[in-house]
C-alpha cells in the first residue's frame, strides 16, 4: 500500500485509478475525467485515467490528474467492436490493452480502481489487472455506472454472457451509479440480488456547470437569441444535424450546430454546405468547453448522452431530446424518463424533421420547475465522501490526520 502517513518521510498520497474504455465518442472519458478532478481534491490524491480515446488529451487535466492513453478501440454501427486506428485483430488489440493495462496497475500500485461500465472491461481485457490487484491486496474496486445501460433484457443476457455478475459479487467492493433512482433504478430494472444490492450507492447525476459562463465565444454570428444542437461524438449525428440545419429558425436567433469530432468528413461537408451563405448558421466541429454557448442559447436541440443531460438539466436550459435509438437503447430510456418528469422535451429521430423542429424552436418557452428540483444532480459533490468510505481503514485514518 503506498500512502504514508504525515510523519514518516516520504509523504506518499493515495493513488487512484479509473478504467475508461471510450469505445465510442468522448463520453466515458468526458465523465471520467471530471469524476478524476473532484478525486484528486486539488493535488490531495493522485489520479491516473487509463482511456482509450486520443481525444481526451484535448481536455484540460486537474492538478493530480495524468492521462494515459490506450491503442483505441471503435464500434461499427451493430455495436461490435474493432480496432480503431491500427492494423490488428481484435483479438490482438485487446491483447495488447490487457497487457499494459497490467503492466500499469502493476506499476501505479493504486489504493482505488474505479472501473466504468464493463466490470471486466471490453472483451474481459480488465479481468486480468483485476485479478492482479485482488491477489496483491490493499486496493478496493470500485465499478462506476451510469443510471442506463440498457433495456433490462439485454443487460440482464450480456452480465450472464460475460461473466460480468461473478465478478461483480467476487471482485468489487463498491458499485457506484451516477444516477437519481427516482429516474431509473439499476438494482430493480436489472434485478441485482441482494449481494449487488448491498454494495450500491447512487451518487446523482454527475451535474456541474460546464465551465465559466463568461467565457470567449467568437461565433461572428449577430446579436440576439441563439440556439444550438448538439449531437455528442458526432459518429451518427447527421441526421439530427442536418434537420437542424434545414429547420426554419425563428425572427432574430442564430443557430450552432456542433458536429462532434467522430462525425465523417464527408457528412460534415454535406452540412457546411447546407450552411454556406448564411449569416445566422454556425457549424462547428468541437468545443472543449461547451459553457459559453449553452449558457448563451435559449433553446438547445441534443442527442440523449449521459453528459449531455447532466450539463443540460444543471444550467436548466430548454431542451428537446432526439435520442439514438440503436445499437443501444439507452438514449431513448433516459429521455422518457426525463420527459415523463417534464424536465425535458422529446421526439423519436423518425419525428425529428426540419418543420417539426422548427415548431419547437419557434413555440414559446413554459415556464418549468428548474430541473434540479426534481432531480438529483449532486453526485460530483458526493464522490468525495464515497471514496472515504471505500479506502483501506489505515489510509482513511491518515488522511483524517492530514486534515487536521
Amino acid at each position: 500500500m503506498p500512502f504514508t502517513a504525515a510523519g514518516e518521510n516520504p509523504v506518499v498520497k493515495p493513488r487512484i485509478a479509473l478504467y475508461s474504455h471510450d469505445a465510442q465518442g468522448l463520453g466515458h472519458v468526458r465523465r471520467n475525467l471530471a469524476i478524476a478532478g473532484v478525486l484528486a481534491g486539488d493535488g490531495k490524491r493522485d489520479v491516473l485515467v487509463m482511456a482509450g480515446a486520443k481525444e481526451a488529451g484535448v481536455f484540460s487535466t486537474p492538478p493530480g490528474v495524468e492521462l494515459l492513453t490506450l491503442p483505441g478501440l471503435g464500434k461499427s454501427s451493430e455495436g461490435v467492436y474493432r480496432a480503431r486506428s491500427l492494423a490488428l485483430p481484435l483479438k490482438t488489440l485487446i491483447r495488447l490493452r490487457a497487457e499494459t493495462l497490467c503492466a500499469v496497475l502493476e506499476s501505479f500500485e493504486p489504493d482505488v480502481l474505479i472501473a466504468d461500465k464493463l466490470p471486466t472491461g471490453i472483451e474481459g481485457e480488465l479481468l486480468p489487472g483485476l485479478d492482479l490487484l485482488k491477489a496483491r491486496g490493499g486496493c478496493r474496486l470500485v465499478l462506476g455506472l451510469r443510471e442506463v445501460l440498457d433495456d433490462p433484457a439485454t443487460v440482464r443476457r450480456e452480465w450472464r454472457e460475460t461473466g460480468a455478475l461473478n465478478v461483480m459479487r467476487s471482485h468489487y467492493d463498491a458499485i457506484w451509479i451516477y444516477g437519481d433512482p427516482l429516474v431509473y433504478d439499476p438494482v430493480r430494472e436489472y434485478g441485482m440480488d441482494d449481494g449487488l444490492a448491498a454494495k450500491v450507492r447512487h451518487t446523482g447525476y454527475l451535474g456541474r456547470p460546464a465551465g465559466r459562463p463568461d467565457g470567449a465565444l467568437s461565433l461572428g454570428l449577430p446579436a440576439g437569441d441563439l440556439v444550438a444542437c448538439l449531437v455528442g461524438g458526432g459518429q451518427d449525428g447527421f441526421e439530427l444535424a442536418s434537420a437542424f440545419v434545414r429547420a426554419e429558425l425563428p425572427d432574430a436567433t442564430s443557430g450552432v450546430v456542433l458536429t462532434g469530432p467522430f462525425m465523417p468528413t464527408a457528412r460534415r461537408h454535406e452540412l457546411l454546405a447546407m450552411a454556406a451563405g448564411r449569416e445566422d448558421l454556425a457549424v462547428l466541429d468541437f468545443l472543449d468547453d461547451p459553457a459559453p454557448l449553452l449558457h448563451r442559447a435559449r433553446s438547445v436541440v441534443a442527442m440523449g448522452g449521459y453528459n449531455t443531460m447532466c450539463e443540460l438539466l444543471h444550467l436548466g436550459c430548454r431542451t428537446l431530446v432526439v435520442p439514438r435509438v440503436l445499437p443501444r437503447s439507452e438514449q431513448l430510456i433516459r429521455a422518457r424518463r426525463l420527459a415523463a418528469l417534464g424536465v425535458i422535451d422529446t421526439l423519436a429521430p423518425h419525428e425529428a424533421t426540419p418543420a417539426a423542429m422548427g415548431d419547437w424552436l419557434a413555440a414559446p418557452a413554459l415556464a418549468r420547475t428548474h430541473p434540479s428540483e426534481l432531480v438529483d444532480l449532486g453526485g460530483l459533490a458526493r464522490l468525495p465522501r464515497l471514496l472515504t468510505e471505500v479506502l483501506h481503514p489505515s489510509i482513511r485514518a491518515a488522511e483524517a490526520r492530514l486534515a487536521v
